[in-house]
């Protein structure tokens, strides 16, 4: 062996490791403090409203706010139950047709235009698609009026469909729906599919829903959450008690609290459990929409 080979070869193995960029304990400090803040900014007003549901009227304003009294929850839900003959879980019940049918709806008609979009060649798409871009800029509050007279002209305000209808409408599933069918669903799979003799709307239902079943699962969320939240649709379209969503059925309960007290309990144990379906909804798809999220985010 040669001195000069012997050089390169002490060379290669004595030089020092080179270490990466460590990162800072103040950084990493200063995010887990700032997550920290974000969480309890989240959490703290859900877990008052647990401690408000479990108590009596007497001692929502007499004891600590963040902590238990006496446990009355069981016995806060079963006069909620019972008050007005059981109105508050029909508001339940239409919030929960509104969200899901809406939801459902508006995650079919999101998906087929997205991959329409992302999958066909079409004079006019980029125009068509920056239309639909335009809408995500929209406040829904903005719709409302427009909504409430184009309705009223046909007849349909105090109905369903008021708040049904512009429910179905999901600009932002529209895009998510086509980043994720232009990344995961091959051409060539389509094509296969065309060879095997099957149409396009079969196609997409049998081979494209399973592949975009990430992104379908978080418009169906995301929609979801908004239609259930939404308030001033149903403040603008509904007058009769009967249908009202559990959110606007609330607010009509709290501006009575100067007439009738006992109001104040039924508000804070509605508001806890209405928030109960966003939850389990969450727990139950989170596998689904962060992959979905990752997806239009990245692309």
């Amino acid at each position: 062996m040669s001195l000069l080979t012997r050089t390169n070869g002490a060379l290669a193995t004595d030089l020092p490791k080179t270490r990466g960029p460590r990162e800072s304990i103040l950084s990493r400090g200063a995010a887990l403090l700032i997550m920290g803040i974000f969480t309890l900014y989240f959490l703290v007003p859900i877990w008052w409203l647990f401690i408000a549901s479990t108590k009596d009227r007497g001692q929502l304003l007499t004891t600590n706010a963040l902590w238990f009294a006496d446990w009355n929850l069981f016995a806060n839900i079963g006069d909620l139950i019972s008050y007005n003959h059981g109105i508050y879980f029909r508001w339940l019940l239409n919030s929960l047709g509104y969200a899901g049918l809406g939801a459902l709806l508006a995650t079919v008609f999101a998906g087929m235009a997205g991959y329409a979009l992302g999958k066909y060649r079409f004079r006019g798409r980029e125009a068509f698609f920056n239309i639909v871009l335009g809408g995500v800029l929209v406040p829904a509050t903005a719709l409302a009026l427009p909504l409430f007279l184009l309705f009223s002209q046909v007849n349909l305000t105090n109905t369903f469909w008021a708040v049904l209808l512009p429910s179905i409408v999901s600009p932002f599933g529209v895009y998510l729906a086509r980043i994720y069918a232009s990344s995961s669903v091959p051409d060539e799979l389509i094509e296969a599919a065309r060879l095997d003799g099957s149409g396009e709307v079969r196609t997409f239902f049998t081979v494209s829903t399973r592949l975009m079943a990430p992104a379908l699962v978080t418009i169906f969320l995301f929609q979801f959450v908004s239609i259930w939240n939404n308030f001033f649709l149903p403040l603008i379209m509904l007058r009769s008690q009967d249908l009202f969503p559990v959110t606007y059925g609330l607010y009509t309960w709290n501006t009575q609290l100067n007439q009738i007290p006992e109001l104040r309990t039924y508000v804070l144990v509605g508001a806890f459990l209405s928030i109960v379906p966003l939850i389990i909804a969450f727990l139950l798809l989170q596998r689904f929409w962060r992959n979905g999220l990752g997806t239009g985010s990245v692309k």
